[in-house]
């Protein structure tokens, strides 16, 4: 299992980097080009949700991206360092209620909009990965996202020439 690592200091111009990264290591790994796109986005919303945790409550920690390369699958996780609990199911769309008939958004009050925001990123993860994790730990939270790896079709595969025979 390969794995990719890269650590950055949480300012947003960072995320453009993590993402190029992301998506450069998911093709190698043999993600389908269709799919690129969908690991470009996911991967810029959770580092940009992470990046925002980090400047809000722990600056000088870096955030961590990790690309792990499976047999059919391919895993990224965006790990940051900040403890905080789970959302309640009570308020998940919190930030996104509509106002009245004319579709005036909800506007969150200035102690919830990290909360707001966490909650929309994830649920524009949730809509571009099929398989997402996201485990609230002591240390921080981990986004977990994984895509299918593109594998050679047998048939494909077995009229290939053989090496030395």
């Amino acid at each position: 299992m390969p794995t990719v690592t890269v650590s950055f200091t949480p300012l947003p111009a960072h995320v453009r980097t993590a993402r190029f990264i992301a998506a450069s290591v998911a093709r190698r790994a043999g993600v389908p080009e269709t799919v690129l796109d969908e690991v470009r986005l996911a991967v810029s919303e959770a580092c940009s949700l992470a990046v925002r945790l980090h400047r809000a409550s722990a600056p000088d920690v870096p955030v961590e991206l990790r690309m792990v390369e499976e047999d059919s699958r391919f895993r990224i996780q965006v790990v940051d360092a900040v403890p905080r609990s789970r959302p309640t199911t009570d308020d998940v769309y919190a930030a996104i209620r509509l106002g009245d008939d004319e579709g005036v958004a909800f506007t969150p009050t200035e102690g919830s909009d990290l909360q707001s925001r966490e909650r929309i990123g994830l649920a524009v993860i949730t809509g571009l990965v099929d398989e997402v994790d996201v485990e609230y730990l002591a240390s921080g939270t981990v986004v977990a996202m994984a895509w299918p790896l593109e594998l050679p079709d047998r048939e494909e595969a077995s009229t290939l020439p053989s090496v030395g025979g």
